[in-house]
């Protein structure tokens, strides 16, 4: 019962998000095509599981070659002890050092992802990203994140500090099923429902491209035919705005 329950819960909060924040999906997507029409690029950022939002928008089949990682150093699931990733997320000034020592610069555009927006390296980075002229776009949980408090002297969450925010539509502790007898939810959303949202504002982001008349880099399958040396044109042809090469 408790997989068709998690199935059930998926269905219905990925129908509230296309129903809620389409519009702000397709806004986004509009501000990146401006973006990279303009000559700037796309850079991405979230701290242990939020990366994975980034990680799935970078070098892959069917994805936009203008999206750049900024690592998560210290942050990522590799770490060991794992548990050391969620002290160094609320560091202080962490995340304007992992911004300032990035290639990012006025006219870009930079998508972090925090499920709660509490910590402090997102909130650093978000602050020091508007100091340099970047528009910040927040995917984040509305929810979870009023339910919060801020870990940041300036008291602010992410979602209050960001040029646009999507709203993933995670409910508060980012798990959906409760199994009977067992006092923590189990079965986490904000995976899943992020890597919706990014995908979407991609895809709305290359058709806005084709609208305007600009080939959008977008890889193709290296196991096509073909499919190596489409990569290879369109990464030599971008080669100045992507940084992860």
């Amino acid at each position: 019962m408790s997989a068709e329950v998690y199935f059930d819960a998926t269905s219905d909060l990925l129908q509230k998000l296309r129903t809620t924040q389409l519009p702000q999906i397709k806004a986004v997507a509009e501000l990146l095509a401006e973006t990279i029409a303009s000559g700037h690029t796309i850079f991405a950022f979230g701290a242990t599981h939020s990366f994975a939002l980034a990680a799935e928008m970078v070098y892959r089949s069917g994805g936009l070659m203008l999206v750049n990682p900024i690592y998560p150093h210290g942050m990522d699931l590799s770490v060991i002890p794992a548990p050391q990733t969620s002290e160094t997320e609320r560091l202080l000034g962490l995340g304007r050092i992992l911004l300032e020592n990035s290639p990012a610069r006025a006219g870009d555009a930079l998508l972090i992802a925090s499920v709660s927006g509490r910590n402090a390296v997102a909130i650093d980075m978000a602050i020091a990203a508007a100091e340099r002229g970047l528009t910040t776009i927040a995917i984040t949980s509305v929810e979870y994140s009023r339910a919060v408090t801020s870990r940041h002297p300036s008291g602010k969450r992410l979602m209050e500090l960001c040029d646009m925010v999507i709203d993933n539509c995670v409910p508060k502790g980012d798990s959906a099923v409760q199994v009977p007898e067992l006092p923590q939810k189990t079965g986490p959303l904000s995976t899943v429902l992020g890597c919706v949202v990014v995908n979407a504002v991609l895809c709305q982001t290359v058709a806005n491209l084709v609208e305007r008349g600009v080939e959008p880099p977008v890889f193709m399958s290296a196991n096509l035919d073909g499919g190596d040396e489409h990569n290879a044109r369109l990464l030599e042809q971008f080669r100045d705005r992507i940084f992860y090469l």
